[in-house]
């Protein structure tokens, strides 16, 4: 991984009007521990965390484990955050409002999926996240070239939740997102 951050880095001295953003998803494992190293999560622009085992945590148990995740100062982003996919894995017991103000007090931020699979916050998450003033990220998980056309469904999910642009985190310029991703 430190090889392909020293291409980016190395990439960006050459554009001219464009910037390269250095982030990987990384697992939020079941202790609350992220699964890369902090010296390499350093090195990033930002973090994209998510679960991707043990769903069957307790509520208490798997909200706690986010919280945890999230009081590291490498995370930024918590993606798809009941893990669900549509008609295949039921969502996370997770207590959404805690994360969400947990987010808050910690400068993190939540996902909107708009995968189809996953549509992870769904339209009564956005409008939680919409009142407790709590930006999004809007992300189409893609796992190919062709899952950016996904992003309409990330949108359509933003709309049912009332969201607007200021309320979304990847709508801002470039430098006013560098502040928002910077943990302090």
């Amino acid at each position: 991984m430190l090889d392909q951050i020293r291409t980016i880095d190395k990439l960006n001295e050459k554009l001219d009007g464009i910037t390269l953003l250095k982030f990987t998803e990384v697992d939020i494992l079941e202790d609350g521990s992220l699964d890369l190293p902090d010296a390499v999560l350093r090195e990033l622009d930002f973090t994209v965390c998510a679960i991707h085992s043990k769903f069957h945590l307790p509520e208490v148990k798997q909200t706690e484990r986010i919280l945890r995740a999230m009081d590291n100062r490498c995370f930024n982003i918590l993606a798809h955050p009941h893990g669900r996919l549509i008609n295949r894995r039921p969502p996370c017991l997770i207590n959404l409002e805690a994360l969400m103000r947990g987010a808050l007090e910690r400068g993190c931020y939540l996902e909107v999926n708009a995968h189809p699979e996953g549509l992870d916050l769904n339209g009564e998450g956005c409008r939680l996240a919409r009142d407790l003033r709590l930006k999004v990220a809007i992300s189409t998980d893609s796992h190919r070239i062709a899952d950016l056309e996904y992003m309409r469904f990330g949108l359509d999910q933003a709309r049912r939740g009332w969201l607007e642009k200021q309320d979304v985190l990847n709508t801002r310029p470039l430098e006013e997102l560098r502040q928002l991703l910077a943990r302090h």
